[in-house]
């Protein structure tokens, strides 16, 4: 059975981007992996991106997200279950209620979830999405230029690690 998306680019051309160190631990199966929550999947090793991930937590006020970096045993999980490339893949990913969103669509799926203000968010949605995308390729592409990154995936704070999935 093939996962319902959301995002016409739901399987984008591998290209240069998250690439960070190899998943670790042990592969996770599919039925392993909590569903019952949106999981926001994201470059573990991107400074701008592990920001975005810090912005989110205290703004998600229900606590409803769960995260995942791109490089761990759930995000390779996921990612090759909605067929997504494992490596280079540059676009964080929300997986909600088995339908992915990438790139813009993603930040403005969020958005709804936060709640206001950043409701005000999907106000986005105006702006033609090949625009959108395009925007966040150029911040993309530049992401590890700009940002910078780690040479290992973020490690969470104790009070927040139950909302991570490994």
């Amino acid at each position: 059975m093939t996962p319902e998306r959301t995002d016409p680019e739901a399987n984008p051309e591998p290209n240069e981007g998250a690439d960070g160190p190899p998943a670790d631990g042990d592969p996770v199966t599919l039925e392993e992996i909590p569903t019952d929550h949106p999981i926001v999947l994201f470059d573990g090793v991107c400074n701008l991106c592990n920001g975005v991930v810090s912005f989110l937590i205290p703004r998600d006020r229900t606590g409803r997200l769960r995260f995942a970096s791109l490089q761990s045993p759930v995000g390779q999980t996921l990612l090759e279950h909605h067929g997504f490339p494992t490596e280079g893949f540059d676009s964080f990913v929300l997986v909600d209620g088995g339908r992915t969103y990438t790139k813009s669509s993603a930040a403005i799926r969020i958005a709804e979830l936060l709640g206001w203000p950043y409701r005000a968010g999907t106000l986005g949605r105006i702006v033609p999405k090949f625009l959108r995308d395009r925007l966040y390729d150029v911040v993309a592409s530049n992401r590890y230029d700009w940002f910078g990154r780690k040479d290992q995936c973020m490690i969470p704070d104790e009070d927040v690690s139950d909302r991570f999935l490994s």
